[in-house]
């Protein structure tokens, strides 16, 4: 009991000595604040995934695409977990290039045709 009074008279008085003081943090003047303010309507948010696929190539050679819903990009690998390669095209419907990659094709299509490096073109189906 005495260790147990002993221990009371020693965190009252810690915290006795602690500051009292209002800490108030303000990240600028209110102007600033309104004038940082994004119209949200600007925002413009990137493609999200419409189909991801594997497709077997002529050479017998997996391809694995993702489908962006935009139709206008898609990100090609040739192993399933590997770093994608991005394609774009300058409109829907064209072919999508990028770095010795070009896809032509559409996410509902059974067979798209993909040439790659070292690969050249040839066709795949999924």
């Amino acid at each position: 009991m005495n260790r147990t009074l002993t221990l009371a008279l020693v965190a009252a008085a810690a915290l006795a000595g602690c500051n009292k003081e209002d800490h108030t943090i303000v990240a600028g003047t209110r102007e600033s604040r309104e004038t940082n303010k994004v119209d949200p309507s600007t925002i413009k948010l990137p493609p999200a995934i419409e189909a991801s696929k594997s497709y077997r190539c002529k050479d017998n050679s997996l391809v694995y695409i993702d489908w962006l819903n935009d139709k206008m990009t898609a990100d090609i690998r040739d192993k399933k977990i590997a770093p994608a390669t991005r394609v774009t095209a300058a409109e829907a419907g064209k072919p999508m290039t990028a770095d010795g990659y070009s896809l032509t094709g559409t996410s509902i299509a059974s067979s798209v045709t993909v040439e790659r490096p070292g690969k050249g073109s040839q066709s795949c189906t999924a």
